[in-house]
């Protein structure tokens, strides 16, 4: 408790700030706790072992990418509880994303509007980071395109990042759902879907024969796709033995948060306002996957019942961003008691 009130005591200092700003302290802040030993005197997390993908992860509860984009603060994040820690996205090049303002908050729907546009310093930057990483724990590398790259030609830059990051990573997650690279989600269609699938798989077996390891990797998806669409994802899923399924990205919609002066601003909606479609998604592609790989939950969830209604849906791990901003390390702790 007296944790939990500090930690929206910060919050509300750092809400005052410009909130990229307040994102970059907040990380610095992170490390430098990590540094004196700080977080060392956090509640401890309850063990919660979960099996996925070939992986075993301490507990169910992850950080999604986009925190940690760069694999800087990946150490000191991982000793607030986390079962898993997925950095990134990033890319073959570096990039600066999108002209400022581009972070959004929402506090009276815990939400966020970002529109980053893959905002990092390139996949080499993130190797040097995990390279001597000292983290035992469950570690993903989130990848995606440059911005510049043709859509015909993505293959090319995601077989390049997992060829970099293969070595370093526990499982690859393969970004194609991101609504701020113009063309991105384009690669969830079936033809440009498939023709991508098999050349992670490809190279994940050579890399594999090459390194004696399999890195899992995994698709991650967006919320907006319909039906019809979340069954051919899931057969593709299938039919070119990818590893896990993380559902879902942000969402275009703003019919959730449509009163807010803030609805207007142009790209991905996270938090809160996302969870029932996030949970809706989930709950179709367990359906249609019917255990045939793991889904990671992923949309809305800012309090523990969220992390075990996505469980109960039909994923095996959950991970939280928007929740984590709003709650602090409690919501980790808060998750993995609701699931039991």
């Amino acid at each position: 408790m007296y944790e939990a009130i500090m930690y929206q005591l910060a919050r509300r200092a750092l809400f005052l700030l410009p909130t990229e700003t307040s994102h970059h302290l907040s990380l610095q802040a992170i490390a430098l706790a990590s540094q004196l030993g700080a977080l060392k005197l956090l509640p401890k997390v309850a063990a919660h072992p979960v099996a996925a993908m070939g992986l075993t992860f301490p507990n169910p509860v992850g950080l999604a990418a986009g925190l940690d984009k760069n694999g800087d603060y990946f150490e000191a994040l991982s000793e607030l509880g986390f079962g898993f820690v997925e950095i990134g996205t990033i890319t073959p090049r570096p990039q600066a994303g999108n002209p400022q303002p581009r972070l959004f908050r929402l506090p009276e729907y815990q939400a966020i509007i970002n529109r980053m546009g893959f905002n990092n310093l390139g996949v080499d930057h993130l190797v040097a980071q995990v390279r001597e990483r000292q983290f035992k724990g469950v570690l993903g590398i989130n990848i995606g395109k440059n911005f510049d790259t043709p859509v015909e030609k993505a293959s090319h830059d995601y077989r390049l990042c997992m060829e970099k990051v293969y070595a370093h990573a526990d499982y690859i997650a393969v970004n194609i759902s991101s609504p701020n690279t113009p063309g991105l989600r384009d690669l969830q269609h079936a033809e440009q879907l498939s023709e991508l699938l098999a050349v992670l798989k490809q190279t994940q077996a050579r890399l594999a024969d090459e390194q004696g390891r399999y890195v899992p990797v995994a698709l991650k998806i967006a919320p907006d796709l319909d039906d019809t669409q979340i069954a051919d994802m899931a057969r593709q899923l299938v039919k070119h033995g990818i590893d896990g399924v993380i559902a879902t990205n942000t969402t275009l919609s703003r019919e959730p948060v449509k009163r807010s002066p803030l609805a207007g601003e142009q790209g991905g909606l996270s938090g809160w306002p996302v969870r029932e479609r996030a949970t809706e998604v989930v709950a179709k592609l367990a359906a249609e996957l019917d255990g045939a790989l793991p889904i990671i939950g992923v949309g809305g969830i800012v309090k523990g019942g969220d992390a075990s209604e996505k469980i109960k849906a039909g994923a095996s791990l959950v991970q939280v961003y928007t929740g984590f901003i709003y709650r602090g390390p409690s919501l980790i702790r808060d998750a993995v008691a609701a699931m039991g």
